[in-house]
């Protein structure tokens, strides 16, 4: 079995890393650079880099900021926002990063998926869902929300990552709205329906404030990788300690 990654998350508004609370109250966290290369000294598998008001504002994502963490940093890292093509995935790619996510743009038009990893291979296409509960009728159901999670779609969280992954998507970058920025545990119901419903790799985000959260995402939720943020940003825990808590508890981790 593939060892759990442990992924730090730098969501950048206007150039400097920023976390809020289900996608509001934004506070600054501090220099994506500086950020990017505390967490590789860390020893974190992989990076994300999200231009969170790209798609909002309808402009392309930061290639700026990306070539200087590119530089900077020898792990893979994934970036998303603002990302409307191939054409807007090559441009990413071109200055360093090792995977694009899309989100709004593939909900828009989902031959984008296809596109990007027809060019550049699966394993470079990461769909990203930001999904919410919902009720109806006695039942729960999570909606995919679009524009940083301002937008509701009508779509189906579970059937939109399994067409996701038919269209192409080599892997999953799943966030929960209700849980994002709380550190009260990720939605592991949530989290434990798309692990099912799909063969590639599902990353947990939103939620995160105990080690205990991140060992659930991956026992209970079925989760490939734990993604977070705030934890990190403000020393709550190292990636360090998550690892060795992973490890202690049977998940097979990289030390």
């Amino acid at each position: 079995m593939p060892a759990k990654r442990v992924i730090p998350c730098l969501d950048v508004h206007h150039g400097v890393v920023v976390k809020g609370v289900s996608f509001r109250e934004l506070q600054t966290a501090g220099d994506p650079v500086a950020l990017a290369t505390r967490y590789v000294e860390d020893g974190a598998d992989e990076l994300a880099l999200l231009d969170i008001s790209a798609s909002v504002e309808g402009r392309e994502t930061f290639v700026d900021v990306v070539r200087r963490v590119a530089s900077e940093i020898n792990i893979p890292f994934t970036v998303g926002g603002g990302i409307r093509n191939a054409e807007d995935a090559y441009r990413i790619l071109a200055n360093g990063a090792d995977k694009v996510a899309v989100n709004t743009a593939a909900i828009q038009n989902p031959d984008i998926i296809t596109g990007i990893s027809r060019r550049f291979g699966a394993q470079c296409a990461v769909l990203a869902i930001d999904a919410k509960r919902e009720y109806y009728s006695g039942r729960v159901w999570f909606q995919v929300y679009s524009h940083s999670a301002t937008k509701p779609t009508g779509l189906d969280a579970v059937e939109w990552a399994v067409r996701g992954e038919e269209l192409g998507a080599g892997e999953i970058l799943l966030t929960s709205i209700d849980q994002d920025g709380r550190r009260t545990g990720y939605d592991t119901e949530l989290l434990r329906r798309i692990s099912d419903a799909v063969s590639i790799p599902v990353i947990a985000s939103g939620g995160a404030g105990d080690l205990r959260h991140f060992l659930e995402a991956v026992k209970l939720g079925g989760a490939d990788a734990v993604l977070a943020a705030s934890v990190f940003h403000y020393g709550v825990y190292t990636i360090r300690q998550v690892k060795e808590y992973l490890k202690t508890h049977g998940v097979e981790v990289r030390l």
